[in-house]
């Protein structure tokens, strides 16, 4: 066992995902609070708040950049962010006149906020393209297999018989609903978060608000009339969007896990896990997964809702909470489509 996990190199393969992690390694992280920067610097120089020469140079002092990552890490010990240390380190590659146009007239929470949607779009995209796999598998299963008699169950008791593809509706449906809320995230999360050390762009005059939308348009997000600092509903939202991803897939695989018991027999596992003890069994190991996703996820769903609670312009507190949360159920509901996909395409419905 390990403090998370996800991150375990044995545990990734059951409850962890390698193509999501990657979004919320140090090197991604890295990259993206580069895009901000050169993005800001661009945009100042078109519109003459830096001078144009600025640009080049901090661009070739971003190319290449390799960060003392222990040193960032003694910067956020010290300070909270990783800002303070990471400019440190970009600045000494810049010639002294252009060490000051660096960052001119930002916070460091524009860019981690801003680094942190640039790669939940990325999470947003992968997680959209595995529910559609999963729903066209769902889709598939009810073409082949909609039509075999079950018994339906109420309160775990046997009820009347109905078709397989009862059961197989109130799997996919749910997750297509799911989809259209993770769509509908993306106006939330894909913002620029560009506000200055207290969202007002003071040392911008009156050219913040063109930098701003200048600079959403290079880094393809949307441009908003003030940053969200503290406004951390959108991200909230997102949260919940991924719970009940997960929630719906949890179903699918509580369902699965009861239908495949030896005494009930109604559903077929291609696939399963073995024993130690007793090499007969087929262990249904990805529906069980399924449901302690789905526990996970509804269970961090709550600090993500304490995480709201910035106080005043800017909370370390609740701020760090989302760092620690967020990350964990991103990847968490990629697994859970992950493992979904493979149950989906490894069932049938036993016929008489």
């Amino acid at each position: 066992m390990s403090a998370a996990a996800i991150d375990h190199p044995f545990f990734t393969k059951l409850v962890g995902d390698k193509e999501a992690a990657s979004l919320f390694s140090a090197e991604a992280e890295i990259q993206a609070l580069l895009g901000f920067e050169l993005a800001l610097a661009r945009a100042q120089a078109k519109h003459g708040i830096i001078p144009e020469e600025a640009v080049p140079a901090i661009e070739a002092a971003l190319s290449g950049f390799t960060p003392d990552v222990e040193a960032l890490a003694e910067g956020i010990g010290n300070d909270g962010v990783i800002v303070p240390a990471l400019l440190k380190q970009l600045r000494s590659r810049l010639d002294t006149p252009h060490r000051a146009h660096l960052h001119f007239g930002a916070t460091s929470q524009d860019v981690i906020d801003t680094g942190l949607a640039l790669r939940l779009a990325e999470a947003i995209t992968l997680i959209d393209t595995r529910l559609g796999h999963v729903i066209d598998s769902l889709g598939a299963l009810e073409q082949r297999d909609g039509a075999v008699e079950l018994m339906a169950h109420t309160r775990m008791q046997a009820a009347i018989p109905v078709s397989a593809r009862r059961k197989i509706t109130s799997w996919r449906d749910p997750l297509i609903r799911d989809r259209a809320r993770l769509a509908a995230s993306r106006d939330d999360v894909e913002v620029l978060h560009f506000g200055g050390a207290v969202g007002t762009l003071e040392k911008l005059g009156d050219k913040g608000t063109i930098v701003a939308a200048d600079m959403a348009n290079d880094l393809q997000l949307r441009h908003v009339d003030h940053p969200r600092h503290t406004e951390r509903d959108g991200i909230a939202s997102f949260a919940s969007a991924l719970s009940l991803i997960t929630g719906s897939l949890g179903k699918f695989g509580q369902d699965v896990a009861l239908m495949a018991q030896s005494e009930v027999g109604e559903i077929e596992l291609a696939t399963g896990g073995g024993s130690s003890a007793m090499p007969h069994k087929k262990n249904p190991v990805p529906a069980e997964v399924l449901v302690t996703l789905a526990r996970f996820n509804a269970t961090l769903l709550a600090g993500m809702h304490q995480s709201i609670v910035h106080e005043n312009e800017r909370s370390g507190a609740a701020w760090t909470l989302e760092w620690m949360i967020l990350p964990q159920m991103v990847v968490g509901t990629a697994a859970a489509l992950r493992l979904g996909l493979m149950l989906a395409e490894n069932i049938s419905f036993k016929r008489d």
